[in-house]
């Protein structure tokens, strides 16, 4: 509820409708605040630190979505066009809240002789619609209730017990502690002696930017260090995983006096002691003298004095005149339990600006004076005295007043003057305070031409000096090295031994041996007197660093570990187990490289980890061999296959397996190729595999198998295929398997990957389905029998004509050498339609030649395997191709200049993947054979009972399958039946007319 006519006049608040939470630290406030802003449509907190308003950012980021939350400090605003919830620091709250929930932590510091006033204000003015929350110390309880008639007041316990542990030497502080101190001077000081008793110690003040504070508090909280050196910064809401507080100092600075610390001060900070249900310890240490009886009892049990007074400051400001003004600031509050603040940095700077002729004279109406009283709001980072603060305040007030903007070539120099990362901690310190002046300038509403400009630049320098910063205390108060150092007596009873990154295990200084891993290398030249104790020393350190790197290891993550082509698993590098053979192909025996140190559950841990690396390498790169020794649903002959294919690292030669290739029905297919199979003309492999990554896996896969990570050619074909080589020279002194491993298949002196080989298969096929007279011929086809080798398919393999008559002949080809003029001659008169005459042999060979190829299933075949039909599967080669003979050698004579050039026509051999002709009505039941429909009696055919099938005609015609003569040729002595269903038809105008004619005059 605010004020009803917007007087001082106090006497008419009400606390309806506001809550107080109050206790002591640790006992959720902050965490139920932040639950119940959420569970409102909207809502804003207030809180004492930049520092603590960023920690509430993230968290109700996280319930409810970064794109709903606004973060407003005066430094930094982060507000998205459609947030509902606002988190502030108590000086950037609204004077009017419009949302449904308000909270304020931390209300105790409304009595705060420098900062008071504003959460007097806020505390008093500052409302939601539905719900209020006042967090803070049960110490201001009294003036709430006096203040806020009608405030319900809930208190908490502490979740956990703090208890007082005496006075303790620096040096012989627990672990997790945090010691407090309320100068730099004092703080550097005792972070340098922890720093060379006890390893490391992270630094927090309340000068350092808030981003340095962050990386301070992550580099504790992240246990790289084990102690924080801090001012009483910790004790605004820091959530810090301390065990113990101890107190180095007793007084402070508040900006005024030095003064003691109140118990109320002492015990908000001692409370950082234990979190959540963790109890938690507080003393002192160096200089300072134990804690009386009862200053401890009141601390242990939280019984503070109440709060007397409150500060407070108008807030109903009269800007009609720079009189006014002052008038309005001096004014009492009417109401008991608030006091007149002192003046405050803005006053000051006020009082001071004032003086100053020019400024009177521009501020000489309501807005300006309005204006002028908005820069005096500027923080005074830099800590300088009130007179340079004002200059400052008025140059930027004469530049608005005058310009409309602060002069940009002005703000320039100044930030460019920090602008700079060299210097000590001092140094950057005072340019953080500087930049951070130009931030908070660059944020506010109305006074840059191009704010958002200078909001990144002067964010982009703060961060840069923060983080220079934070690197300077580093390198001066944690000394890595000397962190993870074994801690010896005085007495040398135990030796100081130290393990480095690089795995270097040095004790005193000397150099002992290396850890790598999990196994540690004794240097030979270690020895002396003292080198039992020496060794003894290392191991100690070794057995704790065994501990510790089993648990980083057993949480690494996959990209931390590399599977080498030796079959070693490193971890960063460091050799730590090994692949020997296991009991399947796709399940290798791990072995650990470890020394007898390494036992127990840390080694448990170590196993399960690399196990499960190498198991995910497995699983990942080989996944289609994976899922085919897994696929439960594929049975009978289709099984066999996959079985066949796990067993032969994912490819096989088709000719091996073409019996039970043919025996597959169209589902069977399908479920192989939808596992990733696929049946090329020449193998059966799994395309996914012809990677390197893959390919190399399966190479070590079988040298483990087969003791072959020795033999010569292990890893340089996989190294080929990294390079996207499609064939290469085959090197006779590997072993042939690491080809096939590859994806390679030897042909000749050439080793043509498995994919390439389909698509010089597609080339082929195009070539052969020609039919003369049927349109455009293919490059390469001839008389739709025969080819002739392309510059494609030479490009496609790499190779030469040598390479390519190599290739062929171990595909199965035959070559049909003739002379140049010859097929020229051929050519023409196939492109032309024009008939040669030829001998009657001649002819007849053509003829059946000619009906052969018509019958061939593999001329005509498609290559696109995505078909279901299975003419998309080629037939294979044979073993080798016998060469055709060569024609007859005319004897040459010395005049001739030069030898007639030949031209190899190919033609292929009779195919191993045809069937028997006795058992063609064995085929594979998923389709049936070329013309099987008919011969089975197919639709238009009936079967009669003598085997013979009866045409719609009534003319019986014999059964192929039950009696099939060859065409046109005698079978043994028995006669050849005239071929009376399927006649030889010849287009008259064809090249093969006068053949056919002659076939029919010798047949007579």
């Amino acid at each position: 509820m605010t004020l009803i006519d917007k007087t001082p006049n106090l006497s008419r608040l009400s606390g309806r409708d506001v809550t107080a939470v109050l206790g002591p630290t640790n006992t959720g406030k902050t965490h139920l605040a932040i639950e119940r802003m959420v569970s409102h449509s909207s809502g804003t907190i207030g809180l004492p630190l930049r520092l603590l308003a960023r920690e509430v950012y993230g968290r109700v980021c996280e319930k409810v979505g970064v794109q709903h939350v606004a973060l407003v400090t005066g430094e930094e605003k982060i507000q998205p066009a459609g947030a509902r919830y606002f988190v502030c620091t108590v000086e950037a709250m609204p004077r009017e809240a419009k949302t449904a929930f308000v909270a304020i932590d931390e209300v105790q510091l409304a009595a705060d002789l420098e900062r008071g006033h504003i959460f007097t204000d806020r505390i008093l003015n500052l409302r939601g619609r539905d719900e209020t929350l006042l967090l803070g110390s049960s110490s201001i309880r009294g003036l709430l209730e006096k203040l806020l008639p009608g405030i319900s007041v809930i208190t908490r316990p502490r979740l956990s017990q703090l208890l007082y542990a005496g006075s303790k030497k620096i040096t012989r502080l627990p672990r997790r502690s945090a010691i407090v101190a309320f100068s730099a001077d004092e703080v550097y000081a005792i972070a340098e002696l922890i720093r060379r008793q006890r390893g490391a110690a992270a630094v927090v003040l309340g000068a350092l930017s808030p981003r340095t504070r962050n990386a301070q508090v992550e580099l504790y909280q992240s246990g790289d260090v084990d102690y924080i050196v801090a001012t009483d910064a910790i004790g605004m809401g820091l959530n810090l995983d301390v065990d113990h507080v101890a107190f180095a100092q007793q007084r402070k600075f508040d900006g005024f006096q030095y003064r003691d610390l109140t118990p109320a001060e002492l015990g908000q900070i001692a409370g950082r002691a234990g979190r959540h249900l963790r109890d938690g310890t507080f003393g002192v240490t160096g200089q300072v003298d134990p804690f009386d009886e009862e200053l401890v009892q009141r601390l242990e049990a939280h019984h503070f004095d109440p709060l007397k007074v409150l500060q407070w400051r108008n807030a109903t400001l009269d800007f009609s005149s720079l009189n006014s003004l002052k008038s309005s600031l001096d004014v009492v509050p009417d109401l008991g339990g608030l006091t007149r603040a002192l003046p405050a940095v803005d006053q000051k700077a006020f009082d001071f600006v004032t003086r100053d002729e020019e400024t009177r004279a521009l501020a000489d109406r309501r807005d300006r004076i309005a204006l002028l009283w908005d820069a005096c709001a500027l923080p005074d980072y830099r800590r300088i005295t009130p007179a340079q603060h004002a200059e400052l305040v008025g140059s930027i007030f004469v530049d608005l007043a005058k310009r409309g903007h602060v002069d940009e070539t002005f703000m320039a120099e100044q930030v460019e003057r920090a602008n700079r990362l060299d210097g000590e901690i001092d140094t950057l310190s005072h340019r953080i305070a500087q930049i951070r002046t130009w931030t908070y300038v660059s944020n506010r509403p109305g006074w840059l031409a191009d704010p958002l400009h200078w909001q990144e630049k002067t964010r982009d320098i703060e961060d840069r000096l923060s983080d220079a910063l934070h690197e300077r205390l580093t390198k001066r108060f944690v000394d890595r090295r000397t962190s993870v150092l074994m801690k010896r007596l005085r007495e040398n009873t135990m030796i100081e031994a130290e393990i480095s990154p690089e795995g270097a295990v040095l004790v005193e200084g000397h150099h002992v041996g290396e850890l790598q891993g999990f196994r540690f290398t004794a240097d030979a030249s270690a020895g002396g007197e003292d080198a039992k104790a020496v060794k003894a020393a290392a191991q100690k350190a070794l057995a704790a660093e065994f501990d510790r790197r089993a648990d980083r290891f057993a949480v690494a993550a996959n990209g931390d570990f590399a599977l080498a082509s030796d079959g070693i698993v490193r971890w960063i590098g460091a050799p730590v187990a090994t692949l020997t053979t296991g009991d399947s192909v796709l399940k290798p025996r791990l072995v650990l490289l470890a020394d007898e140190q390494l036992t127990g559950p840390a080694r448990d841990k170590v196993m399960e980890r690399a196990q499960r690396f190498v198991s995910y390498q497995i699983e990942t790169l080989l996944k289609p061999l994976v899922d085919l020794s897994e696929a439960a649903a594929l049975e009978g002959m289709a099984r066999g296959i996959a079985f066949r294919l796990v067993e032969n690292y994912g490819s096989l030669n088709r000719r091996d397996i073409i019996e039970e290739v043919r025996a597959l029905d169209q589902d069977a297919r399908g479920a192989l190729r939808r596992l990733g199979v696929r049946f090329g003309a020449y193998h059966i492999f799994i395309p996914a595999l012809l990677k390197p990554a893959p390919a190399g896996l399966l190479t070590l896969l079988w040298a483990l198998q087969n003791d072959g990570k020795d033999k010569p050619g292990f890893g340089d074909v996989v190294n080929a295929l990294a390079t996207g080589r499609t064939s290469l020279v085959t090197d006779t002194s590997f072993v042939t398997e690491f080809y096939k491993l590859g994806g390679f298949r030897n042909l000749g002196r050439r080793a043509v990957r498995f994919d390439i080989l389909e698509r010089l298969a597609d080339l082929i096929r195009a070539a052969l389905a020609f039919k003369p007279g049927a349109g455009h011929r293919p490059e390469g086809a001839v008389d739709g029998r025969t080819f002739t080798v392309t510059a494609g398919m030479m490009s496609i393999l790499g190779a030469t004509p040598e390479d390519m008559e190599q290739i062929l002949k171990a595909l199965g080809y035959r070559a049909e050498p003739k002379q140049a003029a010859e097929y020229e001659e051929l050519l023409a008169r196939i492109d032309a339609h024009v008939a040669a005459p030829v001998t009657a042999t001649d002819e007849t060979k053509a003829i059946e030649t000619s009906e052969q190829t018509e019958n061939s299933s593999e001329a005509t075949a498609p290559a696109d395997e995505s078909q279901a039909s299975d003419t998309a599967e080629q037939p294979v080669e044979e073993e080798a191709a016998a060469a055709a003979p060569s024609a007859e050698k005319q004897p040459t004579t010395a005049a001739e200049e030069e030898e007639p050039k030949i031209v190899l026509l190919w033609r292929q051999s009779r195919f191993e993947d045809r069937q028997p002709r006795g058992n063609r009505q064995n085929a594979g039941k998923g389709r049936p054979q070329r013309g099987q429909e008919a011969r089975e009696g197919g639709e238009g055919q009936r079967r009669d009972g003598n085997g013979f099938n009866k045409p719609r005609d009534g003319k019986p015609q014999r059964d192929r399958n039950h009696q099939r003569p060859h065409r046109d040729k005698p079978q043994g002595n028995r006669p050849q039946k005239p071929r009376e269903e399927k006649p030889v038809r010849i287009d008259p105008d064809s090249p093969f007319a006068k053949l056919a004619a002659l076939k029919d005059k010798l047949g007579k």
